[in-house]
């Protein structure tokens, strides 16, 4: 039952906000008493804490079974960026904003975890694409990896990006472009070029 509660939570809170879903929705949802969630978790706090980790862990070994293919670097972001989108349902009410607005400290430890996961990868990815000659080979990799990583937290933003102009899908897919367009070589841009057209047929 706490798994249960821990999957359907986890899509409430990612669909409709950590701040907006209650104890109760969740209850209700499920057709459960608040009294079994609390027999499981003590409070709201604590369900999102695990969840949050959940969700987390499940993107990390997903990015990690990706990265385990070695795959052409660019192709490797952009089956990256494919399942964390389909893993987050693209966020539909931004709940990273209101996990950092009502819930700031699971949302440093989230972020935190987050920064180690993303920097890792992206840092293996930008070596393996200056191996292959397919990134410009006078790259700063730990700018480059800090700066992929403090972009894709800000396109987060609704207040910057808002959905009534970009949809989640959309604003990733630009910022892929934008951030690898500034690295690729000629050689690599042949590559980036062929996936950006095979991704619009």
């Amino acid at each position: 039952m706490k798994e249960k509660i821990l999957n359907r939570a986890t899509d409430l809170f990612l669909n409709l906000g950590f701040k907006s879903v209650t104890m109760d929705d969740i209850a209700q949802e499920m057709g459960i008493s608040k009294k079994t969630i609390y027999s499981h978790f003590p409070n709201k706090t604590k369900l999102i804490e695990q969840c949050t980790a959940q969700v987390q862990c499940d993107i990390s070994e997903g990015i990690d079974e990706i990265v385990s293919h070695q795959k052409n670097p660019i192709e490797e972001l952009y089956e990256i960026k494919r399942f964390v989108m389909m893993h987050l349902k693209n966020e539909k009410k931004s709940p990273g904003y209101q996990l950092q607005k009502y819930y700031p400290e699971i949302y440093k430890t989230l972020n935190a975890k987050q920064f180690e996961v993303m920097h890792r990868c992206i840092v293996d990815n930008i070596e393996r694409g200056l191996a292959m000659g397919i990134y410009r080979d006078n790259l700063n990799i730990q700018f480059v990896s800090r700066i992929y990583f403090s972009g894709v937290s800000t396109i987060k933003d609704d207040s910057l990006f808002p959905t009534s102009l970009f949809s989640k899908v959309e604003v990733f897919d630009y910022y892929l472009e934008y951030h690898l367009r500034g690295i690729v070589t000629p050689k690599g841009r042949q590559i980036l070029n062929t996936i950006i057209n095979s991704n619009q047929e």
